[in-house]
Formats: C-alpha cells, sequence, structure tokens
C-alpha cells in the first residue's frame, strides 16, 4: 500500500479505533489492513491480539494491542465485559472494527450497553446473526427474491444423502450459522466434496453438526465476484466497490488469494439495493458467483463486517470501507469518488498454493501471476516490514508441524 498522501481523506484523529475479533486466528491480513489503512490516515489504533507476537501487535501503525485471547466458547455476557474493559481503558469515544462475524454479531446484539464506550453503526439488533447465518441468509434471499444457489439444511445422514443426490456433486459444506463454527464445526471452513461417499465419511453417524449443504456452481460456467460495501442509516450505501476473484486457497471455495477491483454496476446496483430493503448498517463483504447458465449473480455469502481483502478498494478520494466508516460514525462527510479500477490483491504465502494448484488443473500457468504496479500486498510493506516478518515465522512453523503429523501418521500405518 501507498503510505497516506497529503489528499487522502482527513479523518477525526481524536477518535480511536479498535481491532476486534474473537476467536483466535493471529495470521488474518484483514487485521493488519485495518491497524495500516486507519494508523496510516492518523486515527490511533488498538487491537484484540492472541499475543505479543501476532503480525498485528507488531506493526508500526498499532498503539496498543489488548491481549484478550478468546475461543467463542465464551459467555457473552463476558465478552461485552471483556469490551467494556477495553473500551474504558482506552478512555475515549472508539470505532470498533470487527473482522468476524461473530464479534459484529456481539455488537450489535448488545449496542446498548457498549455504546458507553464504542461509536456503533445503526442496525436492527438482530440482523447481523440472521445475514452471518447461511441457513437464515438464503431464507432472506428466496423471501426477498435474490438469486442464490440451491441450498440444503440436512439434520442426519439420510438427509445429508438426500441433499447431495438432489444438488448433484461436487457440493458445498459449510458450518451453519456463525456462532457452531467455533463451538460445534461441521467444517474447518468452506469446503467442496466430490462424491457421495466423500460426503458420508466426514461425519459419524447419529445427528450432524450444524451443517449447510450447497449447490457447486461448475467453474466452466462460472465467475466469482465480491463486493464491499459501508452503509450509514437506513442502509443507505455511502461507498460501494465491486471486484473480480482470480484465485482462492483452497481452490475454488477458500479465501481470497488474489483478486482485482473491477467497477460492475450490476453488482453494485444488487448489493446497494439489498442493503437497502434489509436496512442494513455498517460494513459488509458479499460474496456472489456469476452463473453463465442462467446469466444471474447469485448470493453467496454476506459478512456483516471487514472482509479480509478490504484493501483491495479504494475510490479517488482513497476512501475504503473501513476509513468510510470512521468518517461516518465521525459525522464527517464521506468523499463520494469512483472506485479506483484495476487494483490487485494478493495474500502471497496463500497465492503460492493456489498458483501449483492451478498448474495442476490446467497444465498452464494462471492468468495475473505476476503483481503490477498498483498492488495492495496483505503482508509485505516497505514502511511495515515487522508483521511480515512475523506471518512467514508462523506460516513455516504451521507448515513444519503438518509435514511432521503427516510423517508421524505414515510411521503408524508402516508394518
Amino acid at each position: 500500500m501507498t503510505p497516506r498522501a497529503p489528499d487522502d481523506p482527513l479523518l477525526d484523529p481524536t477518535v480511536p479505533a479498535l481491532l476486534a475479533k474473537i476467536g483466535g486466528y493471529p495470521q488474518h491480513h484483514g487485521g493488519l489492513g485495518v491497524v495500516r489503512t486507519l494508523g496510516r490516515a492518523g486515527v490511533t489504533v488498538h487491537a484484540v491480539v492472541e499475543d505479543r507476537l501476532t503480525p498485528v501487535a507488531l506493526s508500526r501503525h498499532l498503539s496498543r494491542a489488548f491481549v484478550r485471547p478468546t475461543t467463542g466458547l465464551e459467555r457473552q455476557d463476558l465478552l461485552v465485559a471483556a469490551l467494556l474493559d477495553i473500551g474504558r481503558s482506552i478512555g475515549a469515544p472508539c470505532v470498533p472494527v470487527p473482522t468476524d462475524d461473530e464479534a459484529a454479531i456481539l455488537f450489535a446484539e448488545h449496542a446498548e450497553t457498549l455504546s458507553e464506550c464504542f461509536l456503533l453503526p445503526r442496525v436492527d439488533p438482530g440482523l447481523p446473526r440472521l445475514l452471518a447465518g447461511k441457513a437464515t441468509l438464503h431464507a432472506l434471499c428466496e423471501e426477498l427474491g435474490v438469486a442464490a444457489p440451491r441450498t440444503r439444511v440436512p439434520g442426519n445422514r439420510d438427509e445429508l444423502v438426500d441433499a447431495g443426490r438432489e444438488l448433484g456433486f461436487p457440493v458445498v459444506l459449510k458450518n451453519r450459522d456463525a456462532w457452531t463454527r467455533l463451538r460445534d464445526p461441521a467444517v474447518g471452513g468452506t469446503t467442496a466434496v466430490r462424491d457421495e461417499r466423500g460426503l458420508l465419511d466426514r461425519f459419524a453417524p447419529g445427528a450432524l453438526p450444524p451443517l449447510l449443504v450447497q449447490e457447486y456452481i461448475p467453474r466452466e460456467w462460472a465467475e466469482d465476484w465480491i463486493t464491499h460495501l459501508y452503509c450509514g442509516a437506513g442502509g443507505e450505501p455511502r461507498v460501494a466497490f465491486t471486484g473480480l476473484k482470480l484465485r482462492s486457497w483452497p481452490p475454488h471455495a477458500g479465501v481470497t488469494t488474489r483478486a482485482v477491483a473491477l467497477a460492475n454496476p450490476t453488482l453494485a446496483k444488487l448489493a446497494a439495493d439489498l442493503c437497502r430493503r434489509i436496512g442494513y448498517g455498517g460494513v459488509a463483504d458479499l460474496d456472489w458467483r456469476y452463473d453463465r447458465r442462467d446469466e444471474r449473480y447469485k448470493l453467496v455469502d454476506f459478512n456483516p463486517r471487514a472482509g479480509a481483502q478490504f484493501r483491495l478498494f479504494e475510490n479517488t478520494d482513497c476512501v475504503d470501507v473501513v476509513r468510510a466508516m470512521h468518517l461516518d460514525l465521525t459525522g464527517r462527510d464521506v468523499p463520494p469518488g469512483p472506485q479506483v479500477d484495476g487494483r490487485v490483491f494478493v495474500a502471497g504465502q496463500l497465492d503460492l498454493p493456489s498458483v501449483l494448484a492451478w498448474l495442476r488443473e490446467e497444465r498452464r500457468l494462471p492468468p495475473a501471476l505476476l503483481p503490477g504496479p498498483d498492488t495492495e500486498r496483505a503482508w509485505l510493506s516497505r514502511e511495515d516490514p515487522l508483521p511480515a516478518a512475523a506471518e512467514a515465522v508462523r506460516f513455516l512453523g504451521a507448515v513444519a508441524r503438518r509435514i511432521g503429523r503427516e510423517a508421524r501418521a505414515r510411521g503408524t500405518r508402516s508394518p
């Protein structure tokens, strides 16, 4: 990212921000993006972290790290109390930026209590939970006439088999609800399953964990698009961005590893109209799949918080969705410039395996392989180098532990 220029929007430096999270995910580039974009704009930024050596905690743009490791298994009243303790320690009204659905839900459902310390978007308290829940989102799409992939919510193995046969393989598996993905996960993340045997092998006999099965739109007929918005009172978008996902990890079902900002007026209108109709206020990250078979954009996910790749998008006034939220919640105008097209976002260490998977499947190099002049890197920054170094150490450690586990497993199977 380019450091703050003189024509960047003037955020209020007297109002601090807090990177807020629930659950342990220290290697999260979206949180680092929050710290950098606000810190570079002159805002004092604090963060909830798992330990003092997380990449975010080592950023030069972070003022203070609050070490508060959580799992999502804690009682909500204890989580609210912990946030109030942090807010009182900061000592001034603060703009919180959630980077996971659980934190966003917590702020919405306990807004009356948390408003003692935090400046919060105006949103119906139950709406973020409804949008983050995969089954409830699908029901809302059906009610509003918003296109979405066909979806089933099986309660047992018989219904799971029926869902696979009805939707056709491969199918996509997701955790049904925001909090249950931490407390009783059905899958580690969005997972594509290719056949019925692979589907059944994932789950023991008996009742299933909270699970959603979704139609997989064939890759040869699909494009993956994203929209990031910040909406003010009444669901009115202050900024709205669209982009094309080029690669992900795991392939075709995981987190974005490379994407490009492309103006798509049709999709921007779909997303903006949806937010207006439901009255959504706050930052939102929506995933869509364009299905060439019926020429419709189908809503896959609605994340009521800042997305990990939000730094892909800026408008011509240097405003991204997090800066827009800070401007709006501090009573300042949000500059309305159009989005900057052609910006590329790369999550380097995750993009490498996605490239290798592409090579294996396609037998050719993927498009947009090399970084261009307007590339936003998830980790690397010349003026903020320590987070990338910390991430490299953690990433290599995770790889080494996985290799060790696989080696031990092979040794156990050997005669």
